[in-house]
């Protein structure tokens, strides 16, 4: 390789003692699109941050387009040397616009005194066409989805003139279409000559998108390389040091007919809330689940797959439906009385709606199971609430200083971990799960999958929602297909494939009543 963009040589960073990161080497060239890699944990976040300058090494060096960086820079000095970071959890302005959160402290100004509102619309359209963004740049932030929030980073990052910008799981949130749109930017970018650092816990896009890869694993560096000369299998060895096995749940031995129905749902039915603009209407939606199986809900975004869990969680209010609960009749009035009832929800947003992030692993595990734990019918036992913590942290790996750390200060994937204990802990009746591995690194996937299993295995009535097709076929027993708020079609986990799961969920129920 000819001399890099960026080079990290022996960088380390340590917090109250313990090694976040230690004798971590990185090399991108000018022009790359290099995958970063690693599991939960394994230091990613951390480098990330001493690269945009938001936490500074222990020490080691960064050497960046012909100088070395000062430890002691800071984000906007990073900025202005050509380093962008775009974050998982966005720092965009949600009530301000577009094009004032592209030129955020850069604005044109007339006279150099006041700011120049038609300069800064006109300067932000010129990117937006470039991206190929239908969207106003006078359209507030707040309006726009996930997917067109992370198009204006990149939008913003170009107002930036940078030279290196990373993405930090980009595409976690997307849909295929969109993630398609996002690796179309993204060689563009490699064709203007900037370099991109990738970090993504989807392999195949590696393959389909990256020229080189670096893989940390504990905080180390354990290898790179060209994506064309390797493949997943050692890619997966030097992330987690073991081979990992994906396995299939056997839906040809799982047939649930013969098993209680745990959950009934009839006519399921909600109006589109008029204040969300991205609110979804649910229109008859009936189905019911046994107890011991896992099914399966599929579905384009916008489909009304969390709004449905969210219904059944009584998290959200619905118009019209019944639901029986073990043959009794259910009526989620709040989140609490379904916990009551034994209806566990993991929800898909982890940071906004599941874990508390101020508080400690402990009190965000034990949270939701209080009164199992008690002694002297008021007080927690210390020694249950460790026993159980003790007990997932093992169960799901999860990678902690101890017990007592905040869950603000754990990767997202860990984070993710917390609550799925949470909500294990309970011993529900009933367990949905909103795109359970989000986030989550390609070893504890395997792992949560095998929990999912366990669960059912015991009697427990799993529903899995994912934008993942393959993590669906691989979990269920059963799979029903959404399209536009309603169901389209069911599916037995032998009969599908993804070719027949995107054909049913992309039925368009408009253009049918309108024929």
């Amino acid at each position: 390789m000819s001399q890099p963009l960026l080079k990290v040589t022996q960088l380390a960073k340590s917090f109250s003692g313990v090694w976040a990161l230690s004798d971590a080497n990185l090399r991108v060239g000018a022009g790359e699109i290099h995958a970063l890699l690693g599991e939960n944990g394994a230091g990613k976040s951390t480098l990330l941050k001493a690269l945009a300058g938001a936490q500074p090494q222990t020490h080691g060096e960064i050497w960046f387009n012909g100088e070395t960086l000062k430890p002691d820079d800071s984000p906007v000095e990073r900025q202005n040397k050509g380093i962008i970071t775009i974050y998982q959890e966005f720092n965009l302005l949600p009530n301000m616009t577009v094009a004032e959160n592209m030129f955020l402290g850069r604005e044109p100004r007339r006279h150099n005194l006041i700011v120049d509102a038609k300069a800064v619309n006109n300067e932000a359209q010129v990117i937006l066409d470039y991206l190929q963004l239908n969207i106003a740049p006078t359209t507030a932030v707040a309006r726009l989805s996930v997917a067109q929030q992370q198009m204006v980073e990149i939008a913003r990052a170009l107002t930036l003139n940078a030279r290196l910008i990373i993405m930090d799981e980009p595409s976690a949130a997307l849909s295929d279409s969109e993630v398609e749109s996002l690796h179309r930017v993204v060689r563009e970018l490699k064709g203007r000559g900037v370099s991109i650092i990738y970090v993504t816990h989807r392999l195949h896009e590696v393959f389909q998108l990256c020229d080189r890869f670096t893989v940390f694993q504990d905080g180390r560096y354990t290898g790179s390389g060209d994506v064309a000369g390797t493949n997943v299998e050692e890619i997966i060895r030097l992330m987690v040091g073991r081979n990992v096995v994906f396995n299939r749940r056997d839906a040809s031995l799982t047939h649930h007919q013969d098993k209680p129905i745990r959950l009934s749902i009839k006519g399921l039915s909600r109006e589109k809330p008029p204040l969300d603009p991205h609110g979804i209407a649910l229109k008859d939606v009936s189905f019911h689940v046994h107890a011991g199986e896992v099914l399966g809900i599929a579905g384009l975004v916008g489909a009304g797959r969390t709004e449905i869990a969210r219904c059944l969680f009584g998290a959200d209010k619905f118009t019209s439906g019944s639901f029986e609960l073990d043959g009794k009749p259910y009526q989620p009035r709040d989140p609490m009385h379904a916990l009551d009832q034994g209806i566990a929800l993991v929800p898909e947003d982890r940071k906004k709606e599941g874990a508390v992030l101020g508080l400690s692993i402990r009190d965000n595990m034990s949270l939701s199971s209080l009164s199992s734990l008690l002694t002297w019918r008021y007080f927690v036992s210390p020694h249950k609430e460790d026993a159980l913590i003790a007990a997932y942290r093992q169960a799901l790996q999860i990678k902690m200083v101890n017990p007592e750390q905040e869950v603000r200060k754990l990767s997202g994937g860990n984070q993710q971990k917390v609550i799925l204990a949470r909500c294990m802990a309970l011993n529900p009746r009933v367990l949905i799960v909103d795109e359970p591995t989000r986030g989550i690194d390609v070893g504890t996937k395997s792992e949560v999958h095998q929990v999912l299993f366990d669960m059912a295995s015991q009697g427990v009535a799993v529903i899995v929602i994912s934008s993942d097709l393959p993590e669906i076929l691989a979990v269920s027993d059963r799979i029903i297909t959404l399209s536009e708020g309603h169901i389209t079609g069911e599916l037995h986990g032998d009969e599908a494939n993804e070719e027949r799961l995107m054909t049913m969920m992309a039925i368009n129920h408009s253009a049918l009543n309108a024929a």
